[in-house]
């Protein structure tokens, strides 16, 4: 199968404005046909805008979506996990969430009425915070992270939501899961949940091992199936509806 790290490259660098007028620089892929195409929004896990995420985002845009990436943390990035885990704690979620993720949502509404959010780790959790938060999203899809529940409103949540999990996962346990399936299902959430016999990170390809801080493990397999059920769940919310 062909894997997004080795897909051709179709972005490039682009600034966007925030709500409150500040500047964001972001990765945007374009896909081949940009007439009519809707978008998404990918966020980064905690190593930061690399070349990695880059390529989920040339990924969609090969399966003709748009796709730009926010620079969260504003020109940094890391393969080390204590450094990851510092500039993930440095981060204002909800700054990013209400304003570099919705900047990012209202730059693509300017090409498509249809944009979803999707993120991966850190992302996921950000992914859920910008559903709470972002009126304008036609439709979310969570990749194995999520925010403190006392955080989330699901009532607030009105765009319909699809996530991916792993069973083996260190950092979101399946109680934890578990615990957001049934919050969102009491807040009338539209959710579909999956769970996949993997360690976190299954759908990275660059993760290929054991930390220190947790297990993680690249698995093509369930990445395969997952983003099958990804580009599926896009199709059905943001094309000809």
């Amino acid at each position: 199968m062909t894997h997004a790290s080795v897909l051709p490259s179709t972005g490039k660098t682009i600034t966007y404005r925030r709500p409150d007028g500040k500047e964001v620089s972001g990765y945007l892929a374009s896909p081949e046909k940009t007439e009519g195409a809707p978008a998404v929004v990918v966020i980064q896990e905690w190593w930061g805008l690399n070349d990695q995420i880059r390529g989920v985002a040339d990924r969609l845009a090969a399966s003709g979506y748009l796709a730009l990436v926010p620079d969260l943390y504003r020109g940094k990035s890391t393969v080390e996990e204590e450094e990851a885990h510092h500039l993930m704690d440095a981060l204002d979620f909800s700054d990013a969430a209400s304003q570099d993720i919705r900047g990012a949502v209202q730059y693509l509404n300017g090409y498509t009425p249809k944009v979803a959010v999707t993120g991966f780790c850190m992302g996921g959790a950000l992914t859920l915070l910008a559903l709470n938060a972002i009126p304008e999203i036609s439709a979310g899809v969570v990749w194995y992270g999520c925010p403190p529940l006392e955080y989330l409103d699901a009532s607030a949540i009105k765009a319909p939501v699809l996530a991916h999990w792993a069973t083996q996962d260190l950092f979101f346990p399946a109680e934890t899961v578990d615990a957001l399936e049934t919050k969102l299902s009491e807040g009338g959430v539209d959710a579909e949940f999956h769970r996949y016999l993997a360690h976190h990170a299954f759908a990275n390809e660059t993760a290929v091992g054991f930390g220190r801080i947790a297990a993680t493990q690249y698995d093509p397999v369930w990445a395969q199936l997952a983003w099958d059920r990804t580009l599926t769940f896009l199709g059905k919310q943001l094309w000809n509806s």
